[in-house]
């Protein structure tokens, strides 16, 4: 996929999971607004996915897989992604509900 220069990074990161995974849940929710950065930054984001695609992998495989297909977008302007992967069955079992991403505790910011 060539990225467009006028796509979000959000909409960038949903497609290429989307094309990827063919997740039955996908939520991209860009967090940047919660962490030290300028207003309308696309640089922290939270990634829920469900797929069978992680049927037998583990943590770790998911996330590598995750990193590998959005190399570009981490190695150009995504500052930190957290990752929530699950498969179908795992997905029921939380109950469509997914863990609060940490609070930031980025350089220069006045909560420290």
């Amino acid at each position: 996929m060539v990225a467009n220069a006028s796509q979000s990074m959000q909409s960038r990161v949903s497609q290429k999971l989307q094309a990827a995974f063919t997740p039955s849940y996908l939520d991209v929710i860009n967090e940047s607004h919660q962490h030290n950065v300028l207003p309308g930054s696309e640089s922290h984001f939270k990634v829920v996915l469900v797929s069978d695609h992680f049927e037998n992998k583990r943590m770790l495989a998911r996330h590598r897989e995750i990193y590998a297909i959005l190399a570009d977008e981490l190695s150009g302007g995504i500052h930190a992604l957290a990752l929530h992967t699950y498969t179908q069955t795992e997905w029921d079992e939380l109950a469509d509900t997914a863990l609060k991403s940490p609070a930031c505790r980025g350089v220069g910011g006045a909560n420290r």
